[in-house]
């Protein structure tokens, strides 16, 4: 099973692919490791971010997308942006799960990756997306 791990940052979109095989997870090279919209009240330019997540999504054979959740209210609120590419990524057509951090947390708890983060390929800024790709197949293996 392979899940893209998403935190969404104003208009940005930053992934990361995690995949759990044969006992093991695995952490694929991928080719973008975030997508931006620099004109999100510009319908083209969500239609074009849905296509190339899409294709990403279709290219690595990703199964499902996992977003961290943003705050609709108050001084952390995600960005009115943030919520037109999550509803873009919502309507692409593959099981999508919105996981809060506490949620995350609560799996790096019970589960603690058996690497560290700094020994992956990943740049720090994606350290989000994946603890929430992470997080997540950590809860299907749970309820297998």
């Amino acid at each position: 099973m392979k899940v893209c791990g998403v935190e969404l940052k104003g208009s940005e979109a930053i992934i990361s692919l995690v995949g759990y095989d044969q006992g093991a997870f695995q952490v694929p090279d991928c080719r973008q490791r975030l997508f931006t919209v620099s004109q999100s009240e510009d319908t083209d330019a969500i239609r074009q971010f849905q296509f190339a997540f899409k294709k990403l999504l279709e290219d690595y054979h990703i199964d499902e997308v996992v977003i961290l959740r943003r705050e609709q209210k108050g001084k952390f609120a995600g960005s009115s942006t943030s919520f037109k590419l999550e509803a873009a990524i919502q309507l692409i057509g593959l099981p999508v799960s919105v996981l809060a951090t506490a949620q995350v947390k609560e799996q790096f708890k019970a589960a603690p990756p058996s690497t560290d983060f700094g020994g992956l390929e990943l740049k720090k800024f994606q350290q989000p997306a994946f603890n929430a790709a992470y997080a997540f197949l950590n809860m299907k293996l749970n309820q297998r």
